[in-house]
Formats: C-alpha cells, structure tokens, sequence
C-alpha cells in the first residue's frame, strides 16, 4: 500500500518547470532579527555614564562586569541581569522579568525591580529594591536597603511586560544564606533616605530625555515602610477587588491616607480561593465570594493611630460605590493582617 502523501510530492517534484531550483524551506528561527551580545552588555569601562533607552532592551538578558566608577541605567525590562565585579557604580535596572544577581561588587548604589534578588561576595552596596519574592544575601556585608522609588512613562507597561505586580515587593524581608553570630550584614535605609542623594538622575542629554522623576507621589512601585518598627501599634487592613479602576483606586486610597498621616506597611495582589476568603473575611466573605473570580485582589496595610477608623471614613467618603473590604475595628484588625499575610506568603513561597 502506498503512502498518498508521498505520491503527491512525488508529483508536484515531476511537474517542476525543467532548471527552476527548488526553493530553499523557510523556518520561523531564520526570521528572527539577529541579537548581538555586545548590545546587551556593559563591560570594562570606567568613568562613564552609560543606559539604554525605552525598547533598546525589550526583555533580553543584560550583563554588567568589570565596571568602576560608572553610572549605569537601564530604561527597559529584562530577562535578567548579572552584576560582576563592579565597584564604586551608580546602577538603575527597569523591570527585570527573572533574576537580578550581584556577584563581587563593592560601593554601589542601586535602584532596581525583579522577581529574584540575590547577593554574594559583595560588601558595601545601596539598594533601592522592588522584589516579588524575598531578598537573599550570601557572604556579604553592610547591605543596606531602601523601597524602590521611581517613575518614567514607559515603566508601568514595561512592569507588565515583565510579569511583575507593583504591589508585590517584599523589599524589606531580607534572608541571609550566611549570617555571623553576634552582627548584622544587612540594615534598612533610613525612611527619610533621598534616593537621589543615593542614585542620581543621569547627566547625559540622551539620558535625560527619558521624562524621569523620583518623587514618592509620582513613583510606580507604592512607597511602603516594609519592617522597619511601627510607630504605632494600631494597623487596618483593606482589600480591594479586581475591576476596570482597582488600581487606580488603590494609588488613590493610598495617597489619601498617607496625606492623613498614615502609612503604608505593605501591599500585596494575589490571588484567593473560597477558603482563603473564608478565613480572612470570617462572616463577610459571602459577599466577597463572587468577586473573587474577576482576578487577584490587591491588599494594602496602614498603620498609626486611628487607622481603622481612618481608613473606614476615606473608603465611606470617596470609595462608597465601590466593594472593599476594610477592617471593623482596632481589635479585629490586628487578626485580618496576620491572616491575610500569612496567606499570601505561603501562596507566593516567601
């Protein structure tokens, strides 16, 4: 029995016009655009200020190396980026869909958004960090860290092309691989650290067209105090619901309560199961139950006296229409925190 597929080509190769070569198959792989390593890489140089603009990177994997005394800016997402033996640099890195991994660098500051964050044989180094999952350092000393502050208008969409929520950045939760008895390799920036007193905005007229600010009302990533101590013993939980402005509700929850004189501790976006809703929600979650579906939800911590009902006043004000979930009172909110946290961080492997 023969093969009908078989015949065919047979066929179609005899009625071939006589001298006409076949063409040659074209595959999706001899399409792409050829990627040269050396536009991804910075390597040897000293005393200079160097960046990549919006879409020059465009999620390609980055390497720095061998650099001294350079200010370095990254205005794009990667995939990843290694820092190798750099010292005395300046080094801003946009969203970074992967790992972000100094190794042997001393005295540089930095701003930078990841997934992974991690150090190792490095000692003196500033990092102004969002980071999805928690920090690890390794063999390193004088680590300091500080929030992530920044704003461009490329980089909410380049947050997103990376896969990376602005609201999940535990920045401040630092595990040492290898910590000495009796002294800390790491410490937090002082909450009132200028960032760009750290990191400044680049010089160069190229660099500079890039529409750049680093004050904290402006910033993408919300600016949270993370672990540094409470002033106040009083903190509120609020849960907004995915939908078309649940973002933009977020920021502006936030920038109403802390024009009040709240802080923020922290912020999370996940996603919750019935159970989940059960345990945090307690007798509300019937009314929470259906939104669930629509997408993660985003978590926001105040702290300071008067929160609760701080935070319950605002929401009544300006967020009447919309469904959030915000602590009742002082004694309950304390629970609402640690039962949602704990939650999410088990959900997100931190």
């Amino acid at each position: 029995m023969g093969c009908f597929f078989s015949k065919r080509r047979k066929a179609e190769k005899e009625s071939q016009p006589e001298g006409e070569e076949e063409r040659p198959k074209q595959y999706s792989w001899d399409q792409r655009e050829k990627v040269d390593p050396k536009d991804y890489m910075f390597s040897g140089l000293k005393d200079e200020t160097v960046g990549r603009l919006p879409g020059k990177v465009a999620g390609q994997q980055f390497l720095i190396q061998d650099c001294e005394n350079c200010n370095i800016y990254i205005f794009d997402h990667s995939a990843t980026v290694t820092i190798d033996d750099c010292t005395n640099c300046v080094i801003f890195l946009g969203p970074v869909k992967g790992s972000v991994f100094f190794r042997n660098c001393r005295d540089c500051k930095c701003a930078l958004a990841c997934q992974q964050f991690r150090v190792r044989d490095c000692r003196k180094l500033e990092v102004f960090l969002c980071c999805a999952t928690q920090p690890i350092i390794e063999s390193s000393t004088n680590i300091k860290f500080g929030c992530f502050q920044w704003y461009y208008p490329e980089l909410a969409f380049q947050f997103k092309d990376a896969g990376l929520s602005i609201f999940n950045n535990t920045w401040s939760n630092i595990h040492d691989f290898t910590p000495v008895s009796g002294e800390l390799n790491w410490s937090l920036l002082p909450e009132d650290a200028v960032i760009q007193d750290h990191v400044p905005l680049p010089t160069t007229e190229e660099l500079k067209a890039v529409r750049l600010s680093t004050e904290a009302s402006r910033s993408i990533v919300p600016v949270s105090r993370g672990q540094r101590q409470k002033n106040s013993d009083e903190s509120c939980l609020v849960v907004l619901f995915a939908g078309d402005y649940t973002i933009a509700n977020a920021r502006k929850l936030i920038d109403e309560l802390v024009g009040k004189g709240f802080f923020l501790v922290q912020t999370k976006e996940v996603s919750m199961k019935a159970e989940d809703a059960q345990r945090v929600f307690r007798e509300k979650a019937p009314d929470f139950l259906p939104l669930l579906n629509k997408g993660p939800v985003i978590a926001l911590e105040f702290s300071g006296d008067g929160a609760v009902d701080g935070c319950q006043l605002i929401v009544n004000e300006i967020f009447s229409e919309t469904k959030m979930f915000v602590s009742e009172s002082k004694d309950a909110a304390s629970g609402d925190v640690d039962s949602f946290y704990n939650f999410a961080d088990i959900q997100m492997g931190i």
